[in-house]
């Protein structure tokens, strides 16, 4: 396994960026066991055995918040359910959005016959709330800022996708658009902001992604 980005580290916390295409936590089978949570501990042995307290999808990149004590861990947690974190991601769309802002509402779920993939269902679908800001347009493509006001699964990732959110997936998408390997996704989280677990002070990281929309043709 190779090494970790860390943006912040003390005795509670560790604030990694995670790349595209590593899992967030181990999943089934030895071939998936490399993750952010176990290059964690292969790094810090004396961290707790699960010091996560949210994930990114395996394609998406950007910023993670681990625990290191059994009590950051609880605070954190509790801190993401009652939706006290703050987050915002960047992304390039497939397509040209044409309206500058907006909130999505969705109601979505998983389809069992086709896992990972969630479908819409407004009767037994979770609503999933996104608020999406347009930040340029560049050949075809479309930069977009998301704030996620809830953290369903591939919420933006179908929010950007259906035809009732946006109608443009995320380029690189291997689940709603024409991605085909791993590590193609143009979905960065870039800002991350929350109350330390022990001092109580706001802390807020940021890490701006590497990609943007392709260059128009001359």
């Amino acid at each position: 396994m190779s090494g970790l980005e860390i943006i912040y580290q003390d005795e509670a916390i560790v604030v990694v960026n995670k790349p595209s295409g590593l899992l967030s936590v181990p999943g089934r089978g030895p071939d998936k066991q490399d993750c952010i949570v176990n290059r964690l501990k292969e790094l810090y042995p004396e961290c707790i055995d699960q010091p996560s307290v949210h994930r990114l999808d395996m394609d998406t990149s950007g910023l993670m918040v681990l625990a290191m004590t059994a009590t950051g861990q609880r605070h954190l947690a509790i801190q993401f359910e009652q939706r006290r974190v703050e987050k915002n991601y960047i992304a390039v769309l497939e397509g040209v959005v044409t309206e500058e802002a907006g909130e999505i509402e969705l109601a979505f779920r998983l389809d069992p016959d086709n896992r990972p993939h969630q479908v819409y269902d407004p009767e037994l679908g979770k609503l999933g709330v996104t608020q999406w800001r347009r930040l340029s347009v560049e050949g075809g493509q479309t930069l977009v800022e998301f704030t996620p006001l809830t953290g369903r699964t591939h919420q933006l990732r179908l929010h950007a996708a259906h035809e009732l959110g946006l109608g443009c997936p995320i380029v690189g998408d291997r689940l709603y658009g024409a991605g085909t390997e791993p590590g193609q996704l143009k979905l960065h989280a870039v800002y991350l902001a929350f109350e330390h677990p022990e001092s109580g002070e706001f802390l807020r990281f940021r890490s701006d992604p590497t990609f943007q929309p392709r260059t128009a043709a001359p």
